[in-house]
C-alpha cells in the first residue's frame, strides 16, 4: 500500500500540469486584449484595467486559496477553484456590449480567484510528494502554466477568429471545466509519516507574516510584475511598432510561452543544485538586463528580448515558492505561498497604473528600476528561524 502511494507522485505532477496550462491567463491576456476591445466594444484602459483586476484578484485569490486548501485539502480547493474560473469565461460570454463594471464583477474576478484556487493547491501538493526536489516539483508541475501563452494564442485565433470572443470564452470555460476539474479530483497530499515524534517545523501564516523576510518576499515578488505585466497586454501592438510584420505579431505570446514554460522548467531545478537565493539573483539580473534589451529591440529582436523577460519572470514565479518553503517550512507551505502571492496585487497595480500613466519609454525605466529594487530585497532576505 506504502509503495502504491509513493507511485502516485508523477500522477500528481501530470494532474497539475493539466490544471496549470488552462491558468495562465496573465501571461496571454496580449492575446485577449484586441479581441476583447472589439467584442465588447472597451477602451484601451476598460480592456487594461479587465487585465490589471484579474491580477490582483489572483494575488488575493491565492492567500484565500492557500487557507483553503491547508483547512480541507489540495482537491476541495482545487474543485472549487475550477467551478470559479470555468464560470468566469462562462459569464463572460454573456456579458452585455460596453458593461466593463459587469465584466469586471462575472469575469475579472472570478477568473482570477479561480487561477489563484488552482495555483497553491497544485505548487505545494507537488512539494509535499517530493520533498527533497521540491524545486523540480514545481518546475514540472508549473511548466504547462508557461505553455499556456502559445494555448490561449492558438485558441483564440482559432475558435476566437471562427465565431468570436464571447463563443471562445464559453468554449474555452467548457475546456477548463472537465481539464482543471480532472485534474484537481486526482490532488491529495501524500500519506503521513508514520514515525512518531515532533512533527515538521514550519510557521504558520500568522507569524509568518511578521517576519521581515516576508515582508522582502513580497517585495520581490511584487517589484518582478512590472518588468513584464507593463507590457504584455500589449505586446502584439508594441512589437508592430517596432517593425514586426503584423502577421507575426502573435509569435511573440508563444516564443514568450516557450521561453516560459522553458524558465519554469530550468531555473527550479538549477536552484535545487545550486541554491535558491542565486538561482533568484540571476533571475533580478536577467530581468533588468531584458528590460535594457527590449527597451531598444526592433523587429525580429523584440520577440528575443520579450523571451528573455519571461524566461526570467516566469522562472523566478517557480523558484519563488521553493524559496518560501525553505524559509518558512513545509507543513503550511500552501497557505504561505498564497500570502508571498498578494505581492502579484501590488504588482499589478503598479502596473496598470504605469501603463495608463506613463510613455512606452519611461515605462522601461520603470522595469528595470523595478528589476534592480527586486534584486536588492532579495539579498537582504536571511534564513528564518522556524523551529
Amino acid at each position: 500500500m506504502a509503495k502504491r502511494a509513493q507511485n502516485r507522485g508523477p500522477y500528481i505532477l501530470a494532474a497539475g500540469a493539466a490544471a496549470q496550462l488552462l491558468t495562465g491567463i496573465p501571461a496571454a491576456w496580449g492575446v485577449f486584449q484586441q479581441p476583447v476591445m472589439q467584442g465588447y466594444g472597451f477602451s484601451r484602459g476598460q480592456a487594461m484595467l479587465a487585465f490589471a483586476v484579474l491580477v490582483a484578484a489572483y494575488g488575493v485569490g491565492c492567500a484565500m486559496g492557500g487557507l483553503l486548501q491547508d483547512a480541507h485539502g489540495p482537491r476541495f480547493a482545487g474543485l472549487w477553484g475550477t467551478a470559479l474560473l470555468a464560470g468566469g469565461f462562462f459569464a463572460a460570454s454573456l456579458v452585455p456590449v460596453a458593461n466593463a463594471v459587469l465584466f469586471l464583477l462575472v469575469y475579472s474576478l472570478p477568473a482570477g480567484l479561480g487561477s489563484a484556487f488552482l495555483a497553491p493547491a497544485v505548487l505545494a501538493c507537488a512539494q509535499k510528494w517530493y520533498k527533497d526536489k521540491k524545486g523540480w516539483a514545481t518546475g514540472v508541475a508549473g511548466v504547462a502554466m508557461g505553455l499556456s501563452g502559445a494555448f490561449f494564442t492558438l485558441f483564440v485565433k482559432g475558435v476566437g477568429g471562427a465565431w468570436g470572443i464571447r463563443v471562445c470564452f464559453a468554449a474555452l470555460g467548457a475546456v477548463m471545466l472537465v481539464i482543471c476539474g480532472a485534474g484537481a479530483l486526482i490532488l491529495q497530499d501524500p500519506p503521513a509519516p508514520a514515525t512518531s515524534g515532533n512533527s515538521q517545523p514550519g510557521l504558520d501564516w500568522p507569524r509568518m507574516v511578521r517576519t521581515t523576510q516576508y515582508k522582502l518576499c513580497v517585495a520581490a515578488v511584487a517589484l518582478s510584475a512590472p518588468v513584464v505585466l507593463l507590457f504584455s497586454p500589449e505586446i502584439f501592438k508594441i512589437a508592430t511598432e517596432r517593425g514586426l510584420p503584423e502577421a507575426a505579431a502573435p509569435c511573440s505570446i508563444v516564443l514568450g510561452s516557450a521561453a516560459s514554460a522553458a524558465g519554469r522548467l530550468l531555473l527550479p531545478a538549477c536552484s535545487d543544485k545550486l541554491g535558491r537565493k542565486p538561482v533568484l539573483y540571476a533571475v533580478y539580473l536577467g530581468l533588468a538586463a531584458g528590460s535594457v534589451w527590449f527597451a531598444f529591440a526592433a523587429e525580429w529582436w523584440v520577440l528575443a528580448a520579450y523571451a528573455v523577460l519571461t524566461f526570467f519572470y516566469s522562472g523566478g514565479a517557480a523558484v519563488q515558492p521553493a524559496f518560501n518553503t525553505d524559509l518558512f517550512g513545509l507543513p503550511h507551505a500552501g497557505v504561505n505561498y498564497g500570502f508571498i502571492a498578494l505581492g502579484m496585487s501590488g504588482g499589478s497595480l503598479v502596473s496598470y497604473i504605469g501603463s495608463q500613466a506613463l510613455p512606452l519609454a519611461a515605462r522601461h525605466w520603470l522595469a528595470g528600476a523595478c528589476a534592480v529594487a527586486g534584486l536588492v530585497c532579495v539579498r537582504l532576505v536571511k534564513p528564518c528561524q522556524i523551529s
